[in-house]
């Protein structure tokens, strides 16, 4: 008999959102965790908005707000910009989380839903009885051994190696990743009310972004997409030049700093096999414009619990079965996700002057939301011949 129905790898926002749900939903749920404490360190510019949190059963503590902001701040390469409120801005604005005591608030209700969690605990294989996967190898403390289960959930992130090792195709193309540098500055006399993107050549094919955490700090970083990057040094060189141009923050000093990669790729083809199932990161549900993935991650984990509660009541963790949750999750993201990938890909061929005048446009026209969609729209009214080269979008 499996010891468990399901063993989630990973107790990120994705793995234990799936753990709590498929808890929930009747499953014996078992959550590993590589790492000695959950949420750090942290590799996340942390901003999330409040309009999803409700839907997948979050309630946030005072401990995992570290800031609310009023909306967003978009900068142009000349230093205009056009705000957004709260309610416009998308799903990584309004509140800036301390992770890690967000992440381990999740990993607490996962819990005390029923979820079984052991820390300093490695996947290192998968178990397999031909293509079906029929447990996971992990190492804990020095020790090595075989867990027997349904399903294997592999919420271990960018780098993920469940899907690897389950011979799902999660590869990516250089100019799908993006490679990030974050500090986390204090002493600034940054906006503390808004979150800044700022765009144009000081990040190719990227942005640089200033998420305040308090009245004199934020969390500063940069994303550069990989084939823009001569040597995997050059991110940070970019971000300390930006950082020294601006007067606000260069008597800012670093309490820490993280650096990273981001997939920025088109859904992939699949996320299931028979007895295991990707989410989060590791299925590449990253938004491809913004690189945020804490609200897609935690909806798409709703829906891998409620699957794999179901699927525990069946006894049937086939890839017939976990259909149900690649059909789910793409019903809800994968138009948004395609739709920013073919943008991505188009806005990050714009010249300084072109991203000056399409900021100068936005405050002019207004828009009714930060989606790739509304944004086009509102600039199409004033100055079709900027967007001539995105009319497959509108």
């Amino acid at each position: 008999m499996p010891e468990y129905d399901v063993v989630v790898v990973g107790a990120g926002p994705a793995g234990s959102m799936t753990a709590k749900w498929a808890a929930k939903g009747g499953s014996r749920v078992l959550m590993i965790e590589k790492r000695q404490e959950i949420g750090s360190p942290v590799r996340c510019a942390e901003g999330i908005s409040r309009s999803w949190l409700d839907n997948v059963g979050i309630k946030l503590d005072p401990k995992s707000l570290a800031w609310q902001v009023k909306g967003a701040k978009i900068v142009a390469p000349n230093g205009s910009a056009f705000r957004l409120s709260e309610k416009m801005a998308g799903d990584e604005v309004g509140l800036v989380l301390d992770r890690v005591f967000f992440d381990k608030l999740l990993a607490k209700d996962a819990v005390k839903a029923g979820s079984d969690l052991m820390l300093k605990t490695s996947a290192v294989g998968l178990i397999k009885s031909g293509n079906k996967v029929t447990g996971v190898k992990v190492k804990s403390f020095g020790e090595t051994r075989d867990i027997k289960c349904g399903c294997v959930v592999g919420a271990d992130g960018f780098e993920s190696q469940v899907g690897r090792w389950a011979g799902i195709n999660t590869s990516l193309a250089p100019r799908d990743i993006t490679t990030c540098f974050q500090y986390r500055l204090t002493n600034i006399d940054v906006d503390h009310d808004y979150c800044e993107f700022i765009l144009g050549t000081k990040a190719p094919g990227g942005y640089i972004w200033v998420f305040p955490k308090n009245e004199d700090t934020a969390n500063v970083g940069i994303g550069i997409q990989l084939t823009k990057l001569k040597d995997p040094a050059e991110v940070k060189r970019y971000l300390d030049k930006y950082i020294q141009g601006d007067p606000r923050m260069k008597k800012g000093k670093a309490l820490e700093m993280v650096s990273g990669a981001v997939s920025i790729c088109a859904p992939i083809d699949k996320t299931i096999g028979d007895g295991v199932l990707l989410v989060g990161d590791s299925a590449r549900q990253i938004d491809p414009i913004t690189g945020g993935g804490i609200a897609n991650s935690c909806k798409a984990a709703k829906v891998a619990g409620d699957v794999l509660g179901r699927a525990s009541r069946e006894h049937d963790f086939s890839e017939r079965s976990l259909q149900r949750y690649e059909k789910g999750w793409r019903d809800i993201l994968e138009n948004s996700l395609y739709r920013n990938w073919m943008a991505k890909e188009k806005l990050v061929t714009l010249s300084d002057d072109t991203l000056n005048k399409v900021i100068t446009t936005l405050n002019e026209v207004g828009v009714e939301r930060m989606s790739a969609l509304a944004i086009l729209k509102a600039i199409e009214k004033k100055h079709p011949d900027l967007v001539k080269d995105f009319k497959e979008f509108l």
